[in-house]
């Protein structure tokens, strides 16, 4: 217990055993989160204050856990759960038990269901969507533009022209409604918002906040934070994007776009001596920023995206490091910002010192179809020199008729500022069917079991297995010697978030940074790839690309 707040680490042994550490065994968890979150809405409906942030919270919490809530119901294990109270952790369990929980299902028999639909349309909120109901018999998404079509919200106290030309702007957009995006997707769209706006306007400072910043897994939507003498011109920039679907709102300091994706961009003109405190703010995470702002107020201060407060004189705001200064704790990095245990961390000096993309000496993953040619490898090779790598390796595929030619012409290429690596990549038992000294390493595409590992037979004596990467799924437990997994930008569609890769470093495992492309010079994929590790608390000791290769041999 640390300053009042429990601090839980689940067991390891099953965090990453065989398949309950996968994307699809964490369905459990993400199920009864969303079942959460809907209780919240329901509970909004009915007017409670306090009770629907506590199930908001709980799916938070569930949703980071690096394990599956059936490993911990057997172990008793529950009620240690961040913010999980005995009320709810009973209906966790009945969950687990029956597959339903009887609290929402009587909650649902209160309301319309398409009452719920409505409190998610940008800018209505529950108290609206229950006035639309009570005083209109409006039940849902249909009978409101049926509603707005019949002109029956005329002269409705509290709803005046330009408030009901929102609500039908909020009506169209959930005709197409938007998509989490993977952060290969949102990346791409980010790089070119920012790359518009500081070509077509006069920007001082620029950053990317939100999720996107705390390099999650998927992104809902971008929050861009700028600070310019001539805001109008931003705004008028930012509302003429390329890919512009529809403006929701534009303010003196906010405007919110929907791009032709579905994705929404809210862009905010900040004061320079508000943008620190305003990053860190639109960073979050929300359970991030409600710790902090129990430390100021412990502190009998106030802090919120103007600045810290002391009274009514702000003592910081300009740069999140002094943000973070006034609470007496270290800059943190963003990817960690979760209230996972950053926070106590920072407090005893203990965040370590997060793997960063100048850590990165190669890349073991560069893809090389069977149809390459030695001019395909050589214009990698050409983009890992650019970048100042000191090796790349190709990964030929094992099961290729063409390998033969590939090996050739990877063996063949010359490179005088890094060195040149062949990889093999396929099945374990595509594997074992090569010649283990051709290869400097391997890529696995599933785990090998020692029972069913094939015995090698006519390769040369004394010939020894290659190291051995693992790639395409989530990573087994325990790792075979040597081997590492390869973490990407698209790992997560694998079953590879920033939970296992936690988990995976406090196992002694290793990963593989990797572009994971065919280019050999991807640095954005590469970027994205070292972002997914900081999320989960990588350093350079635990990357074995990190090191010289003759260091990881």
């Amino acid at each position: 217990m640390k300053g009042g707040r429990l601090t839980y680490r689940f067991a390891r042994p099953n965090a990453l055993s065989g398949g309950s550490a996968s994307g699809g065994a964490m369905g459990t968890n993400s199920e009864v989160a969303q079942l959460f979150r809907e209780i919240a809405d329901l509970l909004d409906l009915a007017g409670e204050r306090f009770k629907p942030e506590a199930y908001r919270r709980a799916a938070r919490s569930l949703e980071g856990l690096p394990e599956d809530l059936r490993a911990l119901a057997k172990r008793g294990e529950i009620d240690a759960i961040p913010g999980i109270g005995d009320a709810l952790a009973e209906k966790i369990r009945e969950y687990l038990a029956t597959g339903s929980i009887p609290y929402l299902a009587k909650l649902q028999a209160q309301f319309p269901p398409g009452l719920l639909e409505l409190t998610r349309l940008p800018g209505l909120g529950p108290k609206t969507a229950r006035r639309f109901w009570v005083e209109l018999g409006v039940e849902g998404p249909k009978e409101l533009a049926d509603a707005l079509a019949a002109g029956r919200l005329n002269g409705v106290k509290g709803f005046g022209p330009r408030k009901i030309e929102l609500i039908g702007q909020a009506l169209a957009s959930a005709t197409t409604p938007g998509r989490r995006l993977s952060m290969v997707e949102a990346d791409q769209i980010a790089r070119s918002i920012v790359a518009s706006l500081r070509a077509r306007a006069p920007l001082d400072a620029v950053e990317l906040a939100g999720s996107f910043r705390r390099c999650r897994e998927t992104v809902g939507d971008l929050d861009v934070l700028v600070t310019s003498r001539e805001p109008e011109k931003v705004f008028d920039a930012f509302t003429t994007l390329p890919g512009l679907a529809r403006q929701l709102m534009r303010g003196p300091t906010k405007s919110t776009i929907v791009l032709d994706s579905g994705l929404q961009v809210d862009l905010r003109v900040v004061a320079p001596e508000e943008f620190g405190a305003a990053l860190q703010y639109f960073t979050g995470s929300k359970d991030h920023n409600v710790h902090l702002r129990s430390i100021a107020k412990a502190r009998d201060l106030r802090i919120n995206e103007y600045g810290v407060y002391r009274g009514e004189e702000r003592i910081a705001g300009a740069t999140e490091k002094e943000v973070y200064a006034t609470l007496e704790l270290p800059w943190i990095p963003p990817e960690i910002r979760e209230d996972h245990g950053e926070i106590e961390a920072a407090q005893h000096h203990r965040v370590p010192k997060l793997v960063e993309l100048s850590d990165v000496r190669g890349d073991l993953h560069v893809h090389l179809a069977a149809d390459a040619t030695a001019t395909t490898v050589r214009s990698a090779v050409a983009g890992g020199e650019a970048l100042g790598l000191e090796f790349l390796g190709f990964a030929v595929p094992a099961d290729s008729g063409s390998s033969d030619e590939l090996v050739k012409i990877v063996r063949s290429t010359p490179s005088s500022r890094l060195r040149v690596l062949l990889g093999a990549e396929g099945t374990p038992d595509e594997l074992a069917a090569l010649d283990p000294g051709a290869f400097d390493y391997a890529i696995a595409t599933r785990p090998t079991h020692e029972a069913e590992r094939p015995k090698r037979g006519g390769h040369p004596k004394g010939a020894t297995s290659p190291p051995t990467l693992l790639a395409h799924f989530p990573p087994p437990n325990p790792l075979p010697d040597g081997s590492s997994l390869v973490v990407g930008p698209e790992a997560p569609s694998h079953g590879v978030d920033s939970s296992l890769l936690r988990q995976l470093a406090e196992a002694g495992g290793a990963i593989a940074l990797s572009a994971d492309s065919p280019d050999g010079n991807d640095l954005d994929r590469l970027r994205l790839a070292v972002g997914l590790a900081r999320r989960g608390w990588t350093t350079a000791a635990t990357v074995t690309n990190a090191r010289p290769w003759a260091a990881r041999t």
